[in-house]
């Protein structure tokens, strides 16, 4: 049996988060690392490891992560611009196997990043 990841054990309230979002299919949360002064952690409910595992049956789901960060944008006023990023595989950084959105604002960002 696979470990459960930090991200299924948020969605299962097995420990807690700083939860800023959630419906039937996501949920988003501060990170306990902030690399801006708004950094959220948007996920899917659906356990999926990196954008690799996405499959056509994801579609419709990660349109809906879409549409949530802008809700989410929109809630929290971040009219002034917000940068959105996800990190497939650890050599890009990823840390956590299951599919994330980061969403940072607050200050300005550099091109290109890392």
């Amino acid at each position: 049996m696979t470990e459960k990841t930090i991200f299924r054990k948020i969605i299962d309230r097995e420990i807690p988060a700083k939860i800023v979002y959630e419906d039937d299919l996501c949920l988003a949360f501060e990170d306990i690392n902030p690399r801006a002064p708004t950094h959220l952690i948007v996920i899917p409910k659906k356990e999926i490891r990196s954008v690799d595992d996405v499959t056509e049956q994801d579609e419709a789901l990660v349109g809906h992560l879409f549409v949530a960060m802008g809700k989410i944008a929109a809630e929290r006023g971040l009219s002034g611009g917000y940068r959105v990023v996800t990190n497939c595989g650890r050599d890009a950084g990823q840390e956590v196997m299951h599919l994330h959105f980061h969403m940072l604002a607050g200050r300005s960002f550099t091109w290109p990043p890392g």
